[in-house]
Order: C-alpha cells, then sequence, then structure tokens
C-alpha cells in the first residue's frame, strides 16, 4: 500500500474522510519535505543495510528481476482509493512481492527492485512533481520491513513460526507509509480528523494483513509443497479478480460521488445566481456567467480528481455571440490553445465537432488535424464532448492524457464525462433560461431599459449607500396624438428613440427605466439638486429634438420632475429612501410642472400636500354622503320680463369637519374622476326630487336642474335610473331639468346620442350649461334633442362694458329662439343686465341679483320674503319676484 501527496490542492471540503479545508500551500514548504524524507530514508537504508550482512551472485541479479516484475504488476493492479486534500490512497498488492522478497532477497535486492518499479511507473505517468517524495516513502518502506523483519526474527530467536518475521515486516511497510501521509497533510497545512486518522490506520493494517498472509502462504506453499505453484497462481488469480471486482465497485461509487458534488455545485452556484440581486444594467447571460467562474473552475477540479487526468478543459459559452471562455484545471494550457474557437477559418478541430457525444483520441491513430490540435495542447490523448442545448453550442469538456493507467482513459472515463457533460449541458441551458427570465422581469421589452420593477430593485441599494442621490421622472407628451393619427407602431418607434436618446445622454452605468408609455425614470448618484436641475434640462432638451415619423417630423415636449431623498421639513430634514415614495414624489413635481406651465420642477413637500388633501377627499367622499357633511344648495332662477320663479339649479356643497367649506370646483373634478360622479349626481338628483315633491304638495310648480358629468352620458344604464327616481318620488319628468357642459356634450356628440334621446323620450328637459365657451358646431346642436341653452356668465358680467360680449349674447338668444330652445343667462348681477337680457328676448335670468345659492332652509325663507304668490292659469300656484 503506498499513500503519496496530490500535487493539486483542492479548496473544497470532504466531510464524509474528514479533511479540513485550507489554503493552498507554497510548492517549497512540499518540495523541502520532499527531500527531507529521501535523505531521511537514505539514512535509514544505509544503517540496515549495514545491519544486514551483505550478499551477491548472479542468481540475486535474477531475483532482483522478478520482484521487480512483482511490484510493477502490483502497482499496475492498484486500486486508487480519491481522499483528496492533498494525498491520495492507493491499495495494491506490494505486499506480496515484499514479503516474498523478505524470504529469497537481501535488502539491496528488494530495495533496488522496488524503486525500479515505483519510480519508473511515475515517470511513465508523468507524476514528476511527486517523485522525490514517493522515492523517499518507497525506501521508508522497504527499510521499515527489512528492519522490522530483523528485529522479530532475532527476538524469536528460532522458537516461532519461521515466516512471523517477513509478515510483520510486511505489514511495516503499508503502516510506515501511511504514518508518512498523515504528516505529509500536517506538512501541507491541512487537517485530519483523529477518527479518521484511526479508520484510515485500521484499514491499512487489515489489507496489509490479507496481502502479507497471502505472499507467505504462496511461499510456503511454493517452496515446501509438491507442484505447488499452480495452485499459487490459482490463489493469486482469484484474489486479483476480487480486488478488480472490489475495485470497480469502488470505482462506480466514486463517480457516483463526483456526478452528486458537480450536480450540487451546479445547483448552488445557479441558486446563488437567482438571489443575486441585478441591477439590469448588464446582458443577462453576462450575468449567468461572468461573476461565476470560481464554481466552473471547481467543476473542473473534480473532474480532473475524478478521471485522473493530467488537465481538464471547460469552453464555456455564456452567450451565443460571446466568444468560449475558458477555464483550466491541472497543467497549463499553451497560450496559443487558450483562445481557440469553435467558428471560423481557424476553428480547432476539437471545439467544432458534430453531435454531443465523446470522442477519444489517441496521437497516434488520430487524423492530420485532431493529431495536430492534440500536439497544440502538449497532450498525448483526449476525451472532448461537445455540450450543446438543441442547435445551439453551449461550450465543449476536454480531459487531457490519463495519469494513474498505462492503458489510458477507459470505457468508465467516458462514460463519466458523458454523464457530466450531459449534466452540464442541462444546467447551462436552464441557467441560460433563468438569466433570460431574469432580464425580461425587470426590463421592458420595447426599449431594453429597466422596468419599474427592475428600477426599483437597481435603486433600492445605491440609495441606501448614496443618500445624495436624485432620481427624476420624465415624461415624453405627443405619443397618444402620434398613435391616434399613425398607430401604435409609431408611437413605439418614438419611446425606443427617447429611450436610446436618454441613455446616451447619461451614459451605461446610469440606472435608467422605462415607467409606461413616454415615462422615464433615472437614478442620479451623488448628485445635487443643482447638478440634478441641468441634467434634466440636458435630457429635456435632447428629448425634444424633432423626431422623424413617416416622412414627417414630429416635435415632442418633455416635462421633467425630480426630487431627492432629503426633503426639507419645517424642523428638520428628513430622509427617504424608499424607491416607489421617490417616484412618486418625482410624479408630483413632473405634475406640478406641467400644470404650472413649466418644464422642469424640483419637489417641494407642500406639493405632497395638495395631493394628499385630494386623495383624502376622495376616500371619505362616501362617508361625507352617508354624514351629512355634503348639502345641496339651491339657486333660484325667474322667467323674463315676468318675473316669475320657475326653478332652482341645485348645487352641491361640502363642509369638511378637518378643511372646512370646500369649493365645488376642488373636490368634484376629484370625485368625478375617482369614478364617484356616480354616486354624487344620485345623491343631488334625489334630494332634489324631494325638494320639488314637497313643492308639489304645496301646489308649486318648481323646477330642479341637477348638473351632470360627461361619464354620465357613457353609461347606457343612467335613464333607467334617472326614470326609477321620478317614478320613486312621484315627480313629472319636466320639472327635472339635467344640465350638461357644451365641451362634455361636444366633446364626442355620436357617443352621448343615444342616452340623451332617451333621457329626451323620458320627458326630462335637457340643458347646455356653459354655451359659447366650448367649440359647438351648429349642426351637431340641431341634432342633439336639447330643450335649453344657459349663456355662460362670463359674456353676460361683460355685457355692460365689453360690445363683445353683448354681440355673443344677442347671438345665442337668437341663435337658441332659432331653433326652438329656451335660452337661459346666469351670472345677471345687476338691474342693467336683467333689462338688457330682457329686451333681448332671453327666457330667464340666474345670478346673484336675482338670489346667492341657498340652503334649504334658507330658500324657504328667501321665497316667503322676496316673492308673492297668485293662482295660475292651470289652478297651480305662482310665485313673483318682488322688485
Amino acid at each position: 500500500m503506498v499513500a503519496g501527496a496530490d500535487p493539486d490542492y483542492p479548496r473544497t471540503t470532504d466531510e464524509g474522510q474528514g479533511w479540513a479545508a485550507a489554503d493552498a500551500p507554497p510548492d517549497h514548504r512540499f518540495l523541502v519535505f520532499s527531500v527531507l524524507v529521501l535523505v531521511s530514508s537514505l539514512v535509514g537504508a544505509g544503517l540496515v543495510s549495514a545491519w544486514e550482512p551483505p550478499a551477491g551472485g548472479v542468481r540475486l541479479v535474477w531475483i532482483g528481476l522478478v520482484l521487480a516484475l512483482g511490484f510493477l504488476v502490483a502497482e499496475q493492479l492498484a486500486i486508487n482509493v480519491d481522499v483528496r486534500g492533498g494525498v491520495s490512497w492507493t491499495i495494491s498488492f506490494s505486499e506480496i512481492p515484499l514479503v516474498i522478497g523478505l524470504f529469497v532477497a537481501p535488502f539491496e535486492v528488494v530495495l533496488a527492485a522496488h524503486l525500479v518499479a515505483g519510480v519508473g511507473t511515475l515517470l511513465v505517468r508523468r507524476v514528476n512533481d511527486r517523485i522525490l517524495y514517493n522515492a523517499g516513502a518507497m525506501v521508508f518502506e522497504i527499510t521499515a520491513a527489512f528492519a522490522v523483519c530483523g528485529l522479530v526474527d532475532r527476538a524469536m530467536a528460532g522458537s516461532g513460526p519461521a515466516w512471523a518475521g517477513a509478515l510483520a515486516g510486511a505489514l511495516a511497510a503499508p503502516l510506515t507509509s501511511t504514518l508518512l501521509a498523515l504528516v505529509c497533510v500536517r506538512v501541507l497545512g491541512r487537517r485530519m480528523r483523529l477518527g479518521a486518522a484511526v479508520r484510515l490506520m485500521l484499514r491499512t493494517l487489515v489489507l496489509g494483513l490479507v496481502n502479507a498472509s497471502v505472499g507467505v502462504v504462496g511461499y510456503q506453499v511454493v517452496a515446501h509443497a509438491e507442484a505447488g505453484w499452480p495452485l499459487l497462481v490459482l490463489a493469486l488469480g482469484g484474489l486479483a479478480a476480487l480486488y478488480i471486482a472490489y475495485s470497480g465497485l469502488l470505482r462506480e461509487q466514486r463517480d457516483l460521488e463526483a456526478l452528486s458534488e458537480v450536480s450540487l455545485i451546479v445547483a448552488r452556484s445557479g441558486h446563488q445566481a437567482a438571489a443575486r440581486p441585478s441591477l439590469g444594467l448588464a446582458d443577462p447571460h453576462e450575468v449567468a456567467g461572468a461573476t461565476e467562474i470560481d464554481e466552473w473552475q471547481a467543476i473542473a477540479e473534480r473532474i480532473k480528481e475524478q478521471l485522473g487526468a493530467a488537465r481538464v478543459v471547460l469552453r464555456l459559452r455564456f452567450d451565443p455571440q460571446l466568444p468560449l471562455h475558458t477555464v483550466v484545471s491541472g497543467s497549463d494550457l499553451p497560450a496559443e490553445v487558450h483562445a481557440a474557437q469553435a467558428s471560423g477559418p481557424r476553428a480547432d478541430a476539437l471545439l467544432r465537432l458534430p453531435g454531443s457525444h465523446v470522442r477519444h483520441f489517441r496521437r497516434g491513430d488520430a487524423v492530420p488535424e485532431v493529431r495536430h490540435a492534440l500536439l497544440r495542447r502538449g497532450a498525448d490523448e483526449a476525451l472532448v464532448v461537445p455540450l450543446r442545448s438543441a442547435s445551439h453550442l453551449l461550450g465543449v469538456v476536454e480531459a487531457h492524457d490519463k495519469l494513474s493507467r498505462w492503458r489510458g482513459f477507459g470505457q468508465a472515463d467516458t462514460r463519466l464525462i458523458g454523464t457530466m457533460a450531459s449534466h452540464l449541458a442541462t444546467a447551462m441551458d436552464n441557467r441560460r433560461l433563468l438569466a433570460t427570465l431574469r432580464h425580461d422581469a425587470y426590463h421592458d421589452p420595447l426599449t431594453g431599459l429597466l422596468n419599474r420593477p427592475g428600477f426599483r430593485r437597481a435603486a433600492g441599494e445605491p440609495l441606501r449607500k448614496h443618500p445624495d442621490s436624485v432620481v427624476l421622472r420624465v415624461d415624453l407628451d405627443v405619443l397618444s396624438t402620434v398613435s391616434d393619427a399613425l398607430g401604435y407602431a409609431w408611437s413605439d418607434r418614438m419611446v425606443v428613440a427617447a429611450g436610446r436618446r436618454l441613455r446616451d445622454a447619461l451614459g451605461p452605468d446610469v440606472a435608467l427605466a422605462r415607467l409606461e408609455g413616454g415615462q422615464f425614470a433615472v437614478l442620479l448618484l451623488d448628485t445635487t439638486p443643482e447638478q440634478a436641475h441641468e441634467v434634466a434640462e440636458l435630457l429635456r432638451a435632447g428629448l425634444a429634438a424633432p423626431y422623424p415619423v413617416d416622412r414627417l417630423t414630429v416635435e415632442a415636449a418633455a416635462v421633467v420632475g425630480y426630487c431627492t431623498p432629503r426633503t426639507a421639513d419645517a424642523e428638520e430634514d428628513s430622509l427617504e429612501l424608499d424607491v416607489d415614495a421617490l417616484l412618486q414624489r418625482a410624479d408630483v413635481a413632473l405634475r406640478a410642472a406641467r400644470s404650472g406651465g413649466d418644464t422642469v420642477r424640483a419637489y417641494l413637500p407642500t406639493m405632497g400636500q395638495v395631493f394628499l388633501r385630494r386623495f383624502q377627499l376622495v376616500t371619505q367622499f362616501r362617508h361625507a354622503l352617508e354624514s351629512g357633511q355634503v348639502k345641496v344648495h339651491y339657486q333660484p332662477k325667474v322667467a323674463l320680463p315676468s318675473r316669475q320663479v320657475i326653478g332652482v339649479e341645485a348645487l352641491v356643497r361640502w363642509r369638511h369637519p378637518e378643511f372646512g367649506r370646500l369649493d365645488p370646483d376642488e373636490f368634484v373634478p376629484a370625485v368625478e374622476a375617482a369614478g364617484l360622479v356616480d354616486a354624487l349626481t344620485g345623491f343631488v338628483m334625489d334630494q332634489s326630487l324631494i325638494r320639488v315633491r314637497k313643492w308639489l304638495d304645496r301646489g308649486l310648480r318648481i323646477a330642479a336642474a341637477v348638473n351632470l358629468s360627461v361619464r354620465s352620458l357613457d353609461d347606457p344604464h343612467f335613464p333607467d335610473r334617472v326614470a326609477e327616481a321620478l317614478a320613486r318620488h312621484d315627480v313629472p319628468p319636466e320639472l327635472l331639468t339635467l344640465e350638461l357642459t357644451e365641451s362634455g356634450v361636444m366633446a364626442d356628440p355620436q357617443r352621448a346620442l343615444p342616452v340623451l334621446r332617451r333621457l329626451h323620450t323620458l320627458g326630462v328637459t335637457l340643458a347646455v350649461d356653459d354655451f359659447g365657451t366650448g367649440y359647438s358646431s351648429l349642426a351637431y346642436l340641431r341634432q342633439l334633442p336639447v330643450d335649453e341653452v344657459k349663456i355662460d356668465k362670463s359674456f353676460v358680467l361683460g355685457m355692460g362694458t365689453d360690445l363683445g360680449d353683448l354681440a355673443v349674447v344677442r347671438s345665442i338668444v337668437e341663435l337658441g329662439h332659432s331653433l326652438g330652445l329656451t335660452v337661459v343667462a346666469e351670472g345677471v348681477e345687476d338691474d342693467a343686465a336683467r333689462d338688457q337680457l330682457a329686451s333681448m328676448g332671453c327666457d330667464v335670468a340666474q345670478g346673484y341679483l336675482i338670489s346667492r345659492p341657498l340652503s334649504e332652509s334658507r330658500l324657504e325663507a328667501w321665497l316667503q320674503a322676496r316673492t308673492t304668490q297668485a293662482r295660475g292659469l292651470r289652478d297651480e300656484t305662482v310665485l313673483t319676484l318682488l322688485s
């Protein structure tokens, strides 16, 4: 049995054998130790040689040759057990020729035979860096064997069996080499647990005892039994068969362990790659391979150990467009071959093999181009297997020159490297797929920039490390116009072009994301607000440059809002490092810039209060309706020139417990944008119909006008709800007026027309509010089933001082009458305006001259104080406004 130092120093820990990982020791330590072992062994050999009586003769030469042959055969039938950690353990039959040599040959002959066989084997296997150590170990083995044998023989002095000394000497040889190996482990800086060392010594003792016993029995049979050598041959043959079978089982077990270990390394590195945060600034395949070379190096070393190869080369392609990356374990690869590629005019013969099965090449019988490739690598033989995924070459695995056998790589090696290559190909393909999926999850498919999750992931850690940074929101306009006119394909091209301009302006190392539509986000690290403003102006100018679109040139406007993690509060500077919060603040600044007519705006804490207040109003609106915070006020309308009170306009009012009285212009648009306008309209309509029903019960026919949102005209079920409300309150439909803004109706008359017709069929009065401020088409106005138009108060207020406004009002009155419509004037605040409207023939007046909007109770008081009651033509009560 021989224990020898391994020239490779793996970094992994083998818990099963008890070796602990350590850094690779310097080569000179092992060299010094090897020289010390060799010198010590030679000294010991000299002492034993002086102790033993010298012998000579031609017969000893033949015995020495036979013993050398026996040692050589024993070496070639050895079973290698890989304990790694710097030491390999070899089970051999060397005790058999050794014990025979103890019987028939002097010390010098056995030592020479053992050295010739052992050193010759190492030279043939090209294990040059271990010759000194192993030669010293061999000398120690033979020296210890003869010393123990001599001591036992002298101690027994013929009183015991003659073979006792030889048996003890044969056992001393493997024990000596094992102890020397353990010392070598300590010299190399590694540790072995005591239990593992004891188990190793016991295995050595048992196997040495078996081999030595076979040698003693064989010698005794040949020497003393008649025709005993055939029996010895049969016994040795059977023992060799058992050892070979055991070696095969052991090899299969080690192959499975190696395959399992490689799979675990690949799986572990794959999990690490999946957990590694992606900044989104690199190509997905670079992320898959660039940071994991250490794992591939460990895989190459493990394959080399298991195959017993002089060198293993992994050539990996992490991206189809990138060259092969080379990982080498073992002896150095010549520089000219290190960068060899699988394609091109100078492609290497071993790298452009078809298929994915294993090839075994030997330099002696290979075709010329393969022989040339082996010569370039300095290899006599090679196992080569391509790694493929469908039609793509993922890499190539090469194993060069078997070290532990004269016959080179065998079928077991071929099966092992083929199985490992299959696992590696599957692992690489899965990791490429994982990298692609991760890239797609954090990148925008249109522009290739980061998306919102990707920006959140990329900006999170840098913001924590660099709090003096700035987040920008950039919004590109006119995309909807381009989409409507030319289709989404051209608007997408504009987005791609805008993203390219931003990337060119910012450089490759700045986190840039496309959020949605034409909105982008940028993270500027270690940037002052002043510098951020300059960058924002630069980006805005770059995006505003004309875009060539379908033989046209489109000029797009851009708006930029930005904010910093540090915001100036009233008391102290607070730090906000949440990416979503910063994006929201930058968006607030962007909207503030757009509403204020600016192009670049920095975020201020007061901006956030406006949107927070709006958010609170929306979320609290339903509760306000239920709790009575929202009330309906009424503004009377009188007929001209009779001054009869014919109706009221219902106007919503909200007294908030925190914000006080709220203007409708503040909360109605927010409620409408939040989709709560149906609740508001239903509330106002119910309150108005309740008021009208009370008046009807008193004999008063006073109509109520309710303002409608344009969203109501998009709801085909709205007329049904109006009809149900009229029936529930038992109010004639002509006493309900629904007012719609001119701009809302004229935005899409064809879509609003079916709902308006159904409302008109119900008998509800339809009015166009704020008439004159929009872009009404006379043709559309004639098609719409409306009953009255309301002149916007801006024209009525200017009639006394602006002839233009006076002309507009007169024209609207004449136009309305020509179409058979009732004309209502808003904003009547003085007697002159009322008299002018009456002279023009305007039908109804509404304004502060008559009354401000009043609550329900104050309206009743106003009616009692400002009107007189009279009996009408239809036996109803008529209210006339007092002068």
